[in-house]
């Protein structure tokens, strides 16, 4: 997807991360996303909630990354994935603004290899991830490439999925389905972790959907081939897919490709966040 905005992206809620302190302790639905998402990547959550954790990228790493999102355009954008992030991000908060006047935008890091936040200290193999307990959305610009690996796609919409799907997470924790997921269990084919991914899904759809909407929008008109490339990445990153032949549903955190692949349309398509409510079905 392109972005046909011009100069440079203003926005006070991305930064560069790596260096800071972050505290370990957790509470509510502080651990919710953390563990999922390990889970999902197939690392142990207690090395990334404090204790055993990476040690964090150093504050030269955060100071590069900084200054790379200083001088980011909407031109930019278009190229380097630091600056798409941040691009993103913005469309995404100015979407959530109009369709939800009490919307609060979440904080965003960019870092390299490790970083404390306040859920504990992560690595990149958590992969992107969003905090409740600091409302901040994590992204290593190093995952796209490793997405790939997986068999998604690398193409910009794809990317803005990814990203649109974290503040999904931020959105559920404004709601409050979050604490609501955590409390239903973190795994199995309708636990509340699955419901839990699958409605960020489909927010991340409900993004998509309004994403190029009126002569304003930051981004061009979206394309049926773009939506494919999105469709890919959802496939990729099914549970079932992941976990292979006889992937055993009782082992499910975020539910399968086909899932994943019909929660984003259904957003997709709907344009409205009511229609996202995997909690009041059984039919995921």
């Amino acid at each position: 997807m392109t972005f046909q905005g011009s100069g440079s992206i203003d926005t006070g809620n991305v930064s560069g991360g790596g260096g800071g302190g972050g505290r370990i302790a957790l509470g509510g639905g502080a651990g919710l996303l953390i563990t999922i998402v390990a889970l999902f990547f197939g690392v142990n959550p207690g090395d990334l909630l404090g204790g055993g954790g990476p040690a964090p990228g150093t504050s030269s790493d955060a100071a590069q990354i900084q200054q790379q999102l200083d001088s980011c355009t909407y031109e930019m954008a278009n190229e380097n994935t630091i600056c798409r992030i941040k691009a993103t991000t913005v469309s995404v908060d100015t979407v959530w603004s109009d369709l939800w006047p009490e919307y609060q935008a979440p904080q965003t890091v960019i870092f390299a290899d490790a970083v404390n936040t306040g859920c504990g200290s992560a690595s990149s193999a958590t992969g992107p991830f969003y905090c409740p307990a600091d409302s901040t959305a994590y992204f290593d610009p190093t995952f796209f490439a490793q997405l790939r690996r997986m068999g998604g796609s690398d193409g910009p919409l794809a990317q803005e999925y990814v990203v649109a799907h974290e503040y999904g997470h931020h959105v559920q924790n404004l709601t409050g389905a979050l604490a609501k997921g955590q409390r239903m269990g973190s795994q199995g084919p309708r636990s509340g972790s699955v419901r839990v991914e699958l409605q960020a899904d489909c927010l991340a759809g409900v993004w998509a959907h309004h994403a190029d909407d009126g002569p304003d929008a930051l981004l061009a008109p979206i394309t049926e081939e773009q939506i494919a490339t999105v469709i890919q990445t959802a496939k990729a990153i099914g549970d079932d897919t992941i976990q292979g032949p006889g992937s055993n549903p009782e082992g499910w955190t975020h539910g399968s490709a086909a899932q994943r692949t019909r929660w984003f349309t259904i957003g997709y398509q709907a344009g409205d966040p009511d229609r996202c409510d995997t909690f009041a079905t059984d039919a995921l």
